[in-house]
């Protein structure tokens, strides 16, 4: 983060628990903002697992540490339905979570993520909120790098390659990850 770019509000995206929890001491620690919008549903969706109980999704999670640790309710919004990055955004947008918050170069969003997921998660926030580069700070969160993520952020790139309708993007990304996890 430059010093001189303060986010006027916070997207913090989910990681399994413990990245989630990572995320949003982060999240916590940062300068007070107008909004925090913490987004993760269950990612092992994709690999079959059951839902978990109500209430103990990544976003639900986050948000009660941080209320835990004293931020106001009223500043607090939580996504739970999403099952990755793209389904994050998607779904901020759709329930308006940040709605109303005039977001642009004077105005950042900040994306708290590990600093791995931050490329990607730039990417599709670009895309999916039309918001400008020079619209978002980074607030990165320390933590190694799955190699992983780096095919995962190229897949994207292709994959993502012009295409704004959430449909669309969402039939590619789920094509995507069914290739990845065939060895394609």
């Amino acid at each position: 983060m430059a010093a001189d770019r303060v986010a006027a509000a916070l997207l913090v995206f989910g990681n399994g628990p413990t990245g989630s929890l990572v995320r949003a001491r982060a999240a916590i620690a940062y300068p007070p903002v107008e909004r925090i919008v913490f987004a993760g549903g269950w990612e092992q969706a994709r690999s079959g697992a059951a839902e978990p109980p109500e209430g103990c999704r990544e976003g639900d999670l986050m948000r009660r540490v941080a209320l835990d640790a004293g931020v106001d309710p009223v500043s607090v919004r939580i996504e739970c339905r999403s099952r990755s990055t793209l389904e994050n955004l998607l779904n901020v947008v759709e329930d308006g979570l940040l709605d109303g918050l005039q977001l642009g170069p004077a105005r950042p969003l900040g994306l708290v993520t590990h600093a791995w997921h931050l490329p990607r998660a730039r990417f599709l926030a670009r895309k999916v909120l039309g918001l400008p580069s020079r619209a978002l700070v980074d607030v990165p969160v320390p933590g190694v790098s799955p190699l992983v993520e780096y095919g995962i952020r190229a897949a994207s790139r292709v994959c993502f390659f012009g295409v704004r309708d959430p449909a669309v993007l969402l039939r590619r990304e789920r094509r995507m990850v069914t290739m990845l996890r065939r060895g394609v």
